[in-house]
């Protein structure tokens, strides 16, 4: 018997999906506001306004992918 599909996945664990997901959800939580409190100024050499509108850009744009990524794959199962 075959084990691959979604039943697959959810009996084993979390499957790549999901760790994607995690990985995503702890840097839009933990990291990108962390640089935020560390580092207000110039953490990469730009001005803090820039900052404060960048960096919570880039986990909204990277769960956004990884969104539509999930559900393309989910479609296709």
């Amino acid at each position: 018997m075959s084990s691959d599909g979604p039943a697959a996945d959810d009996a084993d664990g979390l499957g790549r999906q999901g760790w994607v997901l995690v990985a995503a959800v702890i840097l839009a939580v933990l990291v990108v506001p962390g640089l935020v409190y560390l580092r207000p100024g110039g953490a990469i050499g730009a001005h803090y306004r820039t900052l404060m509108l960048v960096l919570p850009m880039l986990p909204a744009v990277l769960l956004g992918i990884i969104a539509v990524w999930s559900m393309t794959l989910g479609r296709d199962q």
